[in-house]
């Protein structure tokens, strides 16, 4: 037996080699990072979430990852794409995303970010099937509340914190929102009997209309706002803060950004959602009734919207990774 091989035999049985070789693999270079939310089940064969139609589109030949303190594996294809659900409201998904970030198996030094999922949309707004970019993310819970009848008359029940000013709002960058939106716009959206019946029910031409893509702020809120008033608000705190239109109302994006920005800034990142519900009922039930729908009067277009999310977001993915030698160095002028 030679020296080398004495000495590799006694690492293996000292365990020194596993962990060096452990120690000195190369991370995966990420070149696309897709979050999702939850998943209703398995990752295939079943009634798809929000990662089901990512998984079989980019992992399904993909082995899990397993990454302490993340509360689903990681998958990753050989061309750089990686992804996996985060879990639902701020906690679950940023300390989900800050352990993958931190894991030795990943380099995210030139990554881009799609948080996608599902939300509600203001029928002034949106509609049941569309699928929207966020031009900016709200931390909706950040601020000052009370009963709206404890203030006077006509006037918001709600104040900023001090000191949140840098957490409490992200713009993201405006340069890639425009090429997502670009690249995009022409996507042929799914649609379904159920939700065309649904949207009838609302008077708001916007409600009423086909889906489609397009852009506005994304609300973050662990509490799932219902309702006008709430709806009002949630617009109100977008104009407070001189962003866009609310246009959907999320539970994880402000939060996954803050902790994305805390290591590689805000200019890779974008947040995907779908519509499967309006925010409030129409004229003609209460808040409670459109919360707790009667049999056949929810609004349909759940499992349409969760496929539309990953037609749109699969056009820049496929877009970024065919064109990784101009992508890794920033995102270009359009």
């Amino acid at each position: 037996m030679t020296f080398h091989r004495l000495l590799v035999g006694l690492l293996i049985l000292s365990g020194t080699f596993s962990r060096e070789v452990v120690a000195t693999s190369p991370p995966i270079q990420v070149k696309v990072f897709i979050a999702a939310m939850f998943e209703i089940g398995e990752n295939s064969g079943d009634k798809a979430g929000e990662f089901q139609h990512w998984y079989l589109r980019y992992f399904k030949n993909s082995q899990p990852i397993t990454v302490k303190g993340a509360l689903k594996p990681v998958y990753c294809n050989k061309d750089g794409v990686c992804g996996g659900v985060l879990g639902m409201g701020k906690v679950a998904s940023s300390s989900s995303m800050q352990a993958i970030l931190l894991n030795h198996q990943f380099d995210f030094s030139q990554a881009y970010f799609i948080l996608s999922g599902v939300g509600g949309t203001p029928p002034s707004k949106g509609t049941i099937g569309d699928v929207t970019w966020g031009s900016w993310l709200i931390d909706y819970d950040l601020g000052h509340r009370w009963a709206p009848e404890e203030a006077k008359r006509d006037t918001p029940a709600f104040m900023p914190r001090k000191g949140y000013e840098s957490i409490r709002r992200y713009q993201l960058n405006p340069l890639l929102l425009s090429w997502s939106l670009k690249l995009s716009k022409d996507v042929t959206l799914k649609d379904s009997p159920q939700a065309q019946a649904y949207r009838k029910r609302y008077p708001q031409q916007s409600a009423r209309r086909l889906p489609t893509v397009f852009a506005g702020t994304h609300m973050t809120g662990d509490t799932f706002f219902h309702g006008p008033g709430l709806s009002q608000e949630a617009q109100y705190i977008s104009e407070l803060y001189a962003a866009d239109d609310y246009v959907a109302t999320e539970m994880e994006a402000a939060a996954i950004t803050q902790v994305i920005s805390r290591s590689l800034g805000t200019q890779k990142i974008l947040s995907l959602r779908g519509s499967v519900n309006f925010d409030q009922g129409n004229p003609n039930e209460t808040t409670l009734q459109h919360l707790d729908p009667a049999p056949g009067e929810t609004a349909g277009g759940f499992a349409e919207t969760v496929e539309n999310i990953v037609l749109v977001g699969a056009t820049v993915t496929d877009y970024i990774v065919s064109n990784w030698q101009v992508w890794k160095q920033g995102v270009p002028a359009i």
